[in-house]
């Protein structure tokens, strides 16, 4: 018969000797239950449980802890890729800016200088009238590729300084042109006349073929160096726009130049910004895509929006319909998350690099390009930074339920070799005894538990025949013993009622000795007031005292018989009460022995209340450790209040005391300085902790920058039940002035008034514990 269940031992003292009872007893000792689960089948299940939700329980928190490091470093890496791509696009916006300043340098210089000389035979070399009317370079020797070519529209009125300007911003073009072509496509000058001074290598036949009614002065590029478009006279940036001509994407930086006042040239230049486009569309991190905002609003770069193909460009703050087979334009969803993405952006505090969009589930990076006015952004989905935790949780899983099979394979052949197959010879064992064969064999040589309980298994059958005898022997004994333990019950009995009647008398005196000392305290005082007052006193009122005296002897027999010295004094009062109307001088002796009685059985009701007491227990304790372990159970509430603490303490040695009372009483005054200062600025939040010894006592000051404490309440702060907090939080200080009282020292409190703070002092004996 195989068996792998519970066994249930059950024994029996049964009177009789024959082998048929011990058979019924052994029968009874393991019983299988085949309905019921296997033991190895139940370990394997409940392992596998417990250790599935142990592995669930890791995933998780590795899940989360993955996820918040991961966001932490996608972040972080977000903001530098921001940072470090906005640096190096702006290069090209920065280099025009510090080609401005020199052109305009170069160009005021220029003019002094040819203020000095005659411009028109140069101009007359230079430049030739058109039949259009218009002014241009002769044609002659002209190569555009290498020279700047110049358009004047017509009816222009040449005169001298007009040529010595047009002369100045010919030969600053020329000088600085060519060396600029590496970064900028073209430089520029354009005089308020309506001239146009231009180098272009790509296109250098531009001035010689523009028509003669080309709106020069009406361009974009003009118009924002106005003085009364740009009353501050600095450097301005066109709008994005595609040149018709050589149909790339342009911005146009232009600066411009006054003249004793007067606006009489814009200075400019042509930037590319096809590869930056191009770039910001491409090149981004994985997961993500980049976009370019103008201050404004106006959109630069999308990856879903053909801007080339909308005129006049996109703001998103102005929505726009898209009808029918409209295209270019963003959808109205793209248009509210432009918006969402734009607001947000304008929202965020100085010097904030990444914002969350939690109504998107993205992360918004933004780095502002010097020049333009654009915007570099890069959106990251939550869901980039999530997968990858997701992932690394999923690997943690998997792994967790492998190493889960194994280990329920292993200790399946580990149950089954080491538990199950012992258990099974254990069941055969058992029936063979309850057969009456007590020849059991098993394995004895194994030294673990199941070892041993095969040796005790096979000296429990041995020893089955001798409990026999032994069992008929016990039960004739037995009621002899049950008399025995009936008077040894009876014994404890009356013990134990001795002794609860003992601490019953003990807890009895403990109250009588109260009640006789508060009995005596009056008898003493009464006493000596009439002994005062027997030095005026009449025999007539002497007699009334005799007279009170007997009335009131028996309640003083009451409590002054309970002890050995009070019982001396009841014939005393019998003596006093019939010679007290006869000698007045007798009643004032008397009077003086009754004192210095109670004295005496109150210095004995003293001693026997002090030995009633439990006596405290006192260690040795550095105080200077037990500070820092209050400011450790504060420290979470003192960082979250911003509160600095500043500690003085001096290295003294162990003092005897309760650690428990002081610790609590420091907690108290640490946490009642935290809530007092959050009244005042975070940055005056000031926690001071003095410890030193002076005259054989330890002080403990405890100075905080609160709100202070109103003179009227300095007198009641340490009163029971008294606290300015609010219902339900907090009981006062009357618990820390009662610990200090009981550990021999004092707890008090000084304070200017509101507004200045306050200063809580606890002094303690200082006992060395060497």
């Amino acid at each position: 018969m195989a068996f792998d269940g519970p066994m249930h031992l059950n024994v029996f003292w049964l009177p009789g000797g024959c082998q048929s009872q011990a058979a019924r007893v052994l029968s009874l000792m393991i019983r299988p239950t085949d309905s019921r689960p296997t033991l190895a089948r139940s370990t394997l299940i409940n392992m596998a449980v417990r250790i599935g939700v142990v592995i669930a329980l890791t995933t998780l928190v590795s899940y989360i802890h993955i996820l918040n490091t991961m966001r932490e470093e996608s972040l972080e890496h977000l903001a530098r890729h921001v940072e470090e791509r906005g640096q190096r696009e702006q290069a090209i916006f920065v280099f025009a800016q510090d080609s401005h300043a020199l052109l305009k340098k170069a160009f005021e210089e220029r003019l002094r200088e040819l203020s000095q000389e005659d411009p028109n035979p140069r101009f007359d070399k230079l430049f030739e009238l058109r039949p259009d009317g218009t002014i241009r370079c002769r044609r002659q020797g002209f190569d555009g590729t290498r020279m700047p070519g110049v358009w004047v529209a017509p009816g222009v009125n040449a005169d001298i300084g007009f040529r010595r300007r047009l002369l100045a911003a010919y030969d600053v073009v020329a000088q600085y042109g060519p060396a600029f072509r590496t970064r900028l496509i073209d430089t520029f000058f354009m005089l308020t006349e309506g001239v146009n001074v231009l180098y272009w290598p790509e296109i250098p036949n531009w001035t010689q073929d523009v028509g003669a009614d080309f709106p020069i002065l009406t361009f974009e590029y003009f118009l924002i160096s106005r003085t009364q478009d740009n009353p501050l006279r600095q450097m301005a940036w066109t709008r994005s726009y595609k040149d018709d001509t050589s149909g790339k994407w342009l911005v146009s930086p232009v600066t411009p130049v006054d003249v004793d006042g007067h606006h009489v040239a814009t200075l400019g230049n042509d930037v590319l910004v096809d590869e930056l486009l191009s770039r910001t569309l491409v090149d981004h991190l994985p997961g993500a895509y980049n976009l370019i905002f103008r201050d404004d609003g106006e959109l630069i770069a999308h990856p879903d929006v053909k801007l080339d193909s909308v005129a006049g460009g996109y703001n998103v703050l102005t929505p726009v319909k898209t009808e029918g087979s409209q295209t270019g334009l963003p959808t109205g969803e793209q248009q509210a998350h432009l918006r969402s993405i734009f607001e947000a952006l304008k929202r965020r505090a100085p010097g904030q690099t990444v914002v969350e969009l939690p109504e998107y589930g993205e992360y918004v990076a933004v780095a502002r390009l010097r020049g333009p006015e654009w915007n570099f952004i890069t959106v990251l989905p939550e869901s980039v930074v999530s997968s990858k935790a997701i992932q690394a949780a999923r690997y943690v899983l998997l792994f967790g339920l492998a190493s889960l099979v194994l280990e329920l394979i292993i200790m399946s052949w580990v149950l089954r070799d080491q538990i199950s197959r012992p258990l099974q010879a254990f069941s055969q064992a058992t029936a063979q005894v309850a057969a009456g064969d007590f020849g059991v064999s098993l394995e004895t040589s194994r030294q673990d538990e199941l070892g041993q309980l095969a040796q005790s298994f096979e000296s429990m059958v041995r020893e089955v025949r001798q409990r026999e005898e032994a069992l008929r022997q016990a039960n004739e004994g037995l009621e002899h013993r049950v008399e025995e333990r009936t008077r040894e019950l009876k014994d404890v009995h009356q013990q134990l009622v001795k002794t609860a009647r003992q601490a019953g008398m003990a807890e009895i005196a403990t109250n009588v000795l109260h009640n006789v000392g508060n009995v005596l305290n009056s008898v003493y005082t009464s006493a000596q007031l009439a002994r005062e007052r027997m030095s005026g006193m009449r025999i007539a009122h002497v007699g009334r005292v005799a007279h009170m005296l007997q009335v009131h002897q028996g309640e003083l027999a009451i409590f002054l018989t309970q002890d050995e010295h009070g019982r001396h004094l009841v014939p005393f009062l019998d003596r006093l009460g019939q010679n007290l109307v006869d000698e007045r001088g007798e009643i004032l002796e008397l009077l003086d022995d009754i004192g210095r009685y109670t004295e005496h059985i109150g210095d004995i009701v003293k001693v026997q209340q002090t030995h009633a007491r439990m006596p405290r227990l006192q260690e040795p304790v550095n105080l200077a450790d037990l500070v820092e372990d209050a400011l450790r159970i504060n420290e979470a509430g003192l960082s979250r209040h911003q509160v600095k603490v500043e500690r003085q303490l001096a290295p003294l040695p162990p003092a005897l005391t309760d650690k428990h009372k002081v610790l609590m009483i420091l907690v108290n005054l640490f946490s009642n300085a935290k809530y007092a200062m959050d009244g005042v600025p975070p940055e005056a939040r000031r926690l001071e902790v003095k410890l030193e010894s002076s005259a054989g006592r330890v002080r403990i000051e405890v100075r905080d920058s609160g709100v202070g404490i109103a003179p009227e309440l300095l007198t009641r702060i340490f009163q029971y039940g008294f606290t300015t907090r609010q219902d339900g939080h907090g009981f006062g200080l009357h618990s820390s002035a009662l610990a200090a009282q009981e550990l021999g020292g004092s707890l008090t409190v000084h304070s200017e008034g509101l507004g200045h703070g306050a200063t809580f002092l606890l002094e303690l004996p200082l006992t060395s514990s060497e």
